[in-house]
């Protein structure tokens, strides 16, 4: 059995040749769970050059239908030949497939259901237009929210962090957060893997920096102080999202942070929400592609730079930062936490100082002089994308129960083609205590 998969009009078709028998049978079953993406919900199956059809192959197929019928979509076949139909029919299931007599009427098909079904329409909220971008807005808590930070961040960028100033942080203290931390017994055991972190819905997933460059998680039932977690710099968000919005990219190849961080601002701006300079973002979306970067070694006094010297140095690039802009992991889903720092915004609501401290400059960024990004991400796979779940519970679901792919931190050129986005306008800045 042979297999080519590709897309019609943004819809996934496999053209299959050869005999559809047990042997053919788990060859697509293999084929469409690897071109499946998170946000397909139909897809064409074409049998014009299937001469046999057997009950393995039907199994197959009902168990794909299934699985796209839980997403709000379907499997339809095209050009089934004489005796596939035949089989089909003998066997009851001429009624279950829909079937069209060629390629094009199947997709036109499916792709009339996902109009009638798109994306925005699933959701009740009024929409807003900011530029090429449409908007579907849902109510949150209508309060601002602060930023706490925990630790200073000076500390991880010039490589001083050792005993005396890493802090513990419990998981019931920082539902949504990012940072330098670690998990472990203690001090000793933690210092030497501080790495990127993110707290998404209290679960804590994290890159040790233990030369393995593979992330770690925990998601703890319950909060009872006998794990926390170690951190050199963690930012909080302390407080509820304002309101959530809804997005699909009209660009195919998706949008990137930087240029959705950019309407969520203007949205913000236009609407006199209260909007200060400093918002933070809780993103579930599908990836268009994911660009990344992360410390390699812990930030610890033993490897200080020396004079002074920031990690952040570009010289220092290479020792201290590992880089990927080879976009990866296109259609699967993404839960992301970070904030934006508008500097063209009116810098009075905040205290300076905080700002430029918590605002550095990663070399890896191509730098925008009006926008400071900063976001940390967790890629999971087998996420049937639905924007009408509530958004927390959605996440929290991800997190504990998702498939586990990757963790990372962010740089401003990963896209997504769509995204539910948890707004959260910053009314304070909360500093570490000395």
């Amino acid at each position: 059995m042979e297999v080519q998969s590709g897309r019609t009009e943004g819809v996934l078709t496999f053209i299959c040749q050869g005999r559809f028998d047990g042997f053919g049978a788990a060859r697509v079953d293999e084929v469409i769970k690897g071109a499946l993406q998170d946000d397909d919900r139909s897809i064409v199956v074409d049998l014009a050059g299937v001469p046999y059809l057997s009950s393995a192959g039907i199994r197959v197929l009902l168990a794909h239908r299934k699985a796209l019928k839980e997403r709000g979509g379907t499997l339809v076949l095209s050009r089934v030949s004489d005796y596939p139909s035949r089989v089909l029919t003998m066997a009851g299931f001429q009624v279950i497939f829909p079937i069209y007599q060629s390629l094009e009427e199947a997709v036109s098909a499916c792709r009339r259901s996902l109009d009638d079904e798109g994306l925005l329409g699933d959701l009740t909220g009024p929409s807003v237009t900011i530029g090429d971008l449409t908007f579907r807005v849902e109510s949150g808590i209508p309060k601002t929210a602060s930023i706490r930070i925990t630790g200073d961040l000076n500390d991880v960028l010039h490589a001083r962090l050792d005993k005396t100033n890493v802090r513990t942080l419990r998981f019931s203290a920082a539902n949504y957060s990012l940072g330098i931390g670690a998990l472990g017994e203690g001090p000793d055991s933690t210092l030497p893997v501080l790495g990127e972190m993110v707290t998404l819905q209290g679960s804590m997933i994290w890159l040790p920096t233990d030369g393995n460059n593979t992330p770690d998680f925990f998601s703890p039932a319950k909060d009872t102080g006998e794990v926390e977690i170690y951190t050199g710099f963690t930012v909080v968000l302390d407080g509820p999202f304002y309101e959530y919005l809804t997005i699909e990219s009209t660009p195919p190849g998706g949008i990137t942070y930087h240029e959705l961080y950019q309407a969520v601002i203007a949205y913000a701006k236009e609407k006199k929400r209260p909007f200060y300079g400093v918002i933070a973002c809780a993103v579930w979306g599908i990836l268009a592609g994911l660009e990344s970067a992360g410390v390699k070694k812990a930030p610890l006094l033993v490897w200080s730079p020396g004079e002074g010297r920031s990690i952040m140095d570009p010289d220092l690039f290479p020792e201290w930062f590992s880089l990927d802009t080879e976009p990866k992991y296109e259609g699967d889903t993404i839960v992301s936490f970070g904030f934006g720092v508008d500097r063209t915004a009116d810098p009075g609501a905040y205290d300076p100082t905080v700002i430029k401290a918590i605002s550095y400059t990663h070399p890896a960024e191509v730098q925008d002089q009006t926008l400071y990004l900063h976001n940390h991400g967790v890629i999971f796979r087998n996420v049937p994308w639905d924007p009408s779940s509530p958004f927390d519970r959605k996440v929290r679901t991800i997190v504990t129960d998702g498939e586990f792919v990757d963790m990372r931190h962010l740089l401003d050129s990963t896209r997504v083609r769509k995204a539910k986005i948890g707004i959260a306008y910053i009314g304070s800045l909360v500093p570490a205590a000395p």
